[in-house]
């Protein structure tokens, strides 16, 4: 008889890939650092991990994937969800290189999505976050304060009121907290973006610029480039306001590099630039994203770039 819940199945799935991971490769520091950010996520997640470890420290034997189904029955439980083992047979090279990031995201993130998918999600207070494809988000709720940190991707907040508890959005170096409004947040290849449907969001940076805070409202945006420390504003009508839940990206002179990287959750594998300059450039325009080949070359090609698919796991853009 199974006795977990669930989610105890899940997690003990997790922690098992976790353990195979590190024994394949017990020197490989992100091996190291998946572990780490796992278990202190929660209580659970590290009670969970102490009795994965001491099972398999009472055999001293390297799990293997016929092993690993052994073990889940010596702990009373059932396969549910394979979220992690995919990565140990797919060794290193191309596939770490396109799916070790998303490990580690899946170690750190409450809720997460998958290339080309959105999806809604309602909150504990009553909030909705909507996320983009390839995007991540993890929760910190607390009595005095709401805080949603934005691990990857792009998400579009719509905030239950609460003036007792304000909600905050983190992501790198930016902060976004409001009150009661509809806002939207993203992180496109290290370049941060806050647009408001309505509403006031006051956006903090680390950068002396904008330390003091800046108040936006309906309709107005602004973008942060930590490597240039480059700051953005700009106004738009609010239903264009986080255009890409209706498959469409409006862009009003933005680096080609931040465009790339969102158009990129719609496309499968990575989306590498191989020329930096092409990144560098800015361009504007209404892009598809029913057709996300399309969208990137029509992105790229008046900077100078091309798009070719060398793989299932890459795309490159590269001078004409």
């Amino acid at each position: 008889m199974n006795g977990t819940t669930p989610d105890q199945d899940r997690l003990l799935d997790e922690a098992i890939d976790l353990l195979i991971r590190q024994q394949n490769d017990p020197e490989n520091p992100v091996a190291a650092e998946m572990i780490r950010a796992w278990r202190l996520r929660s209580p659970q997640h590290e009670q969970v991990w102490a009795r994965v470890s001491k099972v398999h420290g009472a055999s001293g034997r390297i799990l293997s994937e016929e092993r690993r189904r052994e073990r889940r029955q010596s702990l009373g439980l059932t396969r549910r969800n394979l979220m992690l083992g995919g990565f140990t047979v797919l060794g290193t090279g191309l596939a770490a290189y396109a799916f070790g990031p998303q490990i580690i995201l899946q170690a750190r993130a409450d809720h997460m999505t998958a290339k080309g998918e959105k999806r809604r999600i309602e909150l504990p207070d009553g909030s909705v976050a909507t996320l983009g494809p390839e995007s991540a988000i993890a929760l910190d709720y607390r009595e005095d304060r709401r805080t949603v940190g934005l691990l990857a991707g792009m998400s579009f907040f719509e905030v239950a009121s609460d003036a007792g508890r304000p909600f905050s959005v983190l992501s790198g170096s930016l902060s976004a907290t409001a009150l009661g409004t509809a806002f939207d947040v993203s992180d496109d290849g290290g370049i941060l973006t806050v647009s408001v449907d309505h509403g006031l969001v006051d956006v903090r940076l680390a950068d002396p610029a904008l330390a003091g805070g800046e108040k936006l409202g309906d309709g107005q945006w602004l973008t942060f480039d930590p490597s240039s420390g480059g700051i953005d504003r700009g106004r738009r009508e609010s239903g264009q306001i986080a255009s890409w839940r209706d498959n469409l990206i409006i862009a009003d002179k933005e680096a080609v590099s931040a465009l790339v990287a969102r158009i990129g959750r719609w496309v499968p594998g990575r989306v590498v630039i191989a020329d930096p300059s092409i990144g560098r450039q800015r361009v504007s325009g209404v892009f598809d994203l029913n057709d996300p080949l399309r969208a990137l070359q029509a992105v790229v090609h008046p900077a100078g770039g091309r798009v070719r698919q060398v793989s299932s796991l890459m795309t490159i853009i590269s001078p004409i």
